[in-house]
């Protein structure tokens, strides 16, 4: 086969790597409703935690910037998948300030002053500071760090789950919808030749697959569990859960 022809079947590949993994996080940023239509229905956030969004406002936010083509070239949908993402955090974020506590509405609003002023300083630097190639780097070092951190958020609630003996508010399902995500990513950016996309998948898709692991192999509620009467009959493992991120 031809260059050209190998060029044409990596584009081809890679682009259809990014759009499932943008059509699998669009999956992802729709996943929360279910948990705001009850916070807005029992007018409380009640034990969930706005922190998950926080971070992925703040991952989208780097992430997006990391994708525009000042910044890295040829992974736009980089750009694509994070500037959605971004749209449907703040509004998360806005929901979850209206429906809170005094206490919690005050740290969540400073949250939001935190990471807006993150990233107006983030953008700063990476276009005073620093120049291609080297901007790049700068952006992805951070890029990873965020990532790291949104992904690891949930890690916060294991503690809820094992006081409350429930998984009601563990993201089983948004882990599971994060790892078939993180492996189209992350052929996008072996294939996009992209050292940050391929590592940050990889990490996420570790992390990811540790806390459906946590949750299996703890969590797992069978027949002689008198919760779980839809499997009563049929012994399998038993989850009642809220969508959370």
């Amino acid at each position: 086969m031809s260059e050209d022809g190998l060029y044409s079947v990596n584009t081809i590949f890679s682009e259809t790597a990014g759009v499932a993994g943008n059509l699998l996080a669009f999956v992802l940023f729709v996943s929360p409703i279910p948990t705001f239509r009850r916070i807005i229905r029992n007018q409380s956030t009640e034990q969930f935690s706005g922190l998950p969004y926080v971070y992925a406002l703040l991952n989208c936010l780097i992430c997006l910037w990391y994708g525009v083509p000042i910044v890295s070239s040829g992974i736009i949908l980089i750009f694509t998948v994070n500037s959605v993402g971004a749209v449907f955090q703040l509004v998360y974020i806005v929901i979850f300030i209206r429906y809170a506590d005094k206490g919690r509405k005050i740290k969540m609003l400073g949250l939001l002053v935190a990471i807006f002023s993150v990233f107006g300083i983030v953008v700063f630097l990476s276009l005073r500071v620093f120049q291609p190639p080297n901007r790049q780097l700068f952006v992805g070092y951070l890029s990873v760090f965020s990532l790291i951190s949104m992904f690891a958020s949930p890690l916060f609630v294991i503690n809820l789950v094992v006081r409350t003996k429930s998984v009601e508010y563990m993201p089983f399902y948004l882990s599971l919808a994060t790892f078939l995500m993180s492996a189209a990513f992350f052929v996008y950016g072996l294939l996009k030749h992209d050292a940050f996309v391929s590592i940050v998948q990889f990490l996420q898709f570790t992390v990811c697959q540790w806390e459906k692991e946590k949750v299996l192999s703890g969590f797992c509620f069978r027949s002689s569990n008198p919760e779980c009467p839809r499997f009563a009959n049929k012994g399998d493992a038993c989850f009642r859960m809220v969508l959370d991120f």
